[in-house]
């Protein structure tokens, strides 16, 4: 029995020998990211790091909606001028949204533009009501058109990504849907690597930041819950070789994108030797795990980590782009990767120039039409920032009465206002039968039209106000919230 006598004396060694083997094995899928690089043409799997792992899509839910919206062109049943109608359910979502009232117009093509660049929540839904009906009917052809490309862990329940326990997807599905839209729909392609566009006088860079930045960037779209992380699935071309990467879960947009650059740069570059390594099939063949999707909420959103409540990353190293946005864009503009560049460096540069592509409400137009509607669209911006200034000048406790007073009475005529600036067209006379309900119940909501002529008597009173810039607040503070 002497020999019994190591494991005898020495039972706590033993075990901390099992446990560290066991954590070595073990994925801590609370810390861990699910990574993927595959060949678009062959499908086939460079590098995969719990790439079937089910995973929580956020705003990569976007590439089906546009899928299944594309198809729906390509296949005659409407088309990039189909004019489709914001709906109060649209317009009630959580940004990143355009912010369109109840009865806007806009086409399937800006859109298509918004939803994919700025990842717009309310252009999402606009076009899923506009494909399916509903947002329950554009689901079930979501799910439809994800079990017909072979993603068997994905489900959808809506059409945007924002939380919900039945979105889950997986890398290994975003790879197929990726390489989907690659080869079912080559004409419309170009809708997932537009740089940037411009709304009236706002202009939105991708969220995708390889865009413009990583030499031969070409694709697809970004995503962030606080359940999911940052997450990314992108494309580039060198040589005549696509690559595909999925990452998901980073701990913010910069890191997501220096993720899969380096996917992409170590795919590109052991290419040539891929015969030496041992072969991970393709995408499709990949197991999926049976398990649920990871929840990244605590270690995302909690405790003294404030992200933002949409895709729009703010962590962009803008002030740094100086000393290495000009070598950067000078090897892009040669077509060349930087050899002294790392992936971090180069995506903290600034992105290539680009003209941005404007977007705007209202039907298709071109030439001086196009002009003017992208002007409307400026106006009705300005319109909004200065009421918009005007209600945080009047929350102000040391705020004159008169300014109150008059941040009261441009909130009265909010509707007449806003209507009149981007929706001067005859189309628009249906846009306003829309929108008078809404308008209508605004001011059933302030029937007290004698508090309001006994305002100016009170002016020296803060306390209306102050009721008044209390509303105001709460409204603003629910905007934000996913």
């Amino acid at each position: 029995m002497h020999f019994l006598r190591p494991l005898l004396f020495k039972p706590s060694l033993n075990w901390i020998v099992v446990l560290a083997a066991l954590a070595a094995v073990t994925p801590r899928m609370a810390h861990a990211e699910a990574l993927l690089v595959v060949e678009a043409d062959t499908g086939k799997v460079l590098q995969a790091e719990n790439a079937t792992y089910p995973w929580y899509p956020a705003s990569v839910t976007k590439l089906m909606t546009a899928y299944v919206t594309l198809k729906a062109v390509k296949e005659g049943r409407m088309s990039l001028d189909t004019l489709l109608t914001v709906s109060p359910v649209a317009a009630s979502q959580s940004p990143s949204k355009m912010g369109f009232r109840p009865g806007t117009q806009v086409t399937v093509d800006n859109a298509l533009k918004m939803m994919l660049v700025k990842s717009a929540n309310d252009m999402a839904v606009l076009l899923a009501e506009g494909v399916g009906g509903s947002i329950d009917g554009f689901s079930a052809l979501m799910n439809q058109n994800a079990q017909r490309l072979g993603m068997t862990q994905t489900s959808y329940v809506n059409p945007n990504g924002l939380p919900a326990d039945g979105q889950i997807t997986s890398a290994r599905d975003l790879a197929i849907l990726a390489r989907a839209i690659i080869h079912d729909l080559p004409e419309y392609e170009y809708f997932v690597h537009i740089p940037s566009i411009r709304y009236g006088r706002k202009i939105t860079q991708n969220f995708n930041k390889l865009i413009g930045r990583y030499p031969g960037a070409d694709g697809f779209k970004t995503g962030f819950i606080c359940a999911s992380g940052y997450n990314l699935v992108a494309s580039a071309t060198r040589n005549g070789k696509r690559l595909i990467a999925v990452v998901l879960g980073s701990s913010s947009g910069q890191m997501r994108a220096v993720r899969a650059a380096q996917l992409l740069e170590r795919g590109f570059a052991n290419n040539s030797l891929s015969w030496l390594r041992p072969s991970l099939g393709t995408v499709d063949n990949l197991v999926p795990i049976d398990a649920s999707p990871p929840n990244l909420r605590d270690e995302m959103c909690g405790g003294k980590h404030h992200k933002p409540a949409s895709d729009e990353d703010e962590d962009t190293v803008a002030g740094n782009a100086g000393s290495n946005s000009e070598p950067a864009l000078a090897f892009f503009t040669a077509g060349l990767q930087p050899p002294t560049l790392k992936p971090s460096e180069l995506l903290a540069a600034a992105p290539a120039p680009s003209e941005p592509i404007p977007v705007y409400t209202g039907p298709t137009r071109s030439g001086a039409a196009l002009i003017a509607a992208v002007a409307a669209d400026a106006d009705e911006q300005t319109v909004r920032h200065r009421r918009k200034k005007s209600r945080v000048a009047a929350k102000k406790p040391d705020a004159p009465a008169e300014l109150k007073s008059e941040a009261k009475s441009e909130a009265k005529d909010a509707g007449k206002d806003s209507k009149s600036g981007a929706k001067s067209e005859p189309k628009s006379a249906a846009k306003h039968a829309n929108a008078k309900p809404d308008a209508a119940a605004k001011s059933t909501e302030k029937p007290a039209k004698p508090k309001a002529a006994a305002k100016p008597a009170a002016k020296p009173a803060p306390k209306n106000t102050t009721g008044d810039a209390g509303a105001s607040d709460q409204k603003t503070a629910a905007a934000p919230r996913t």
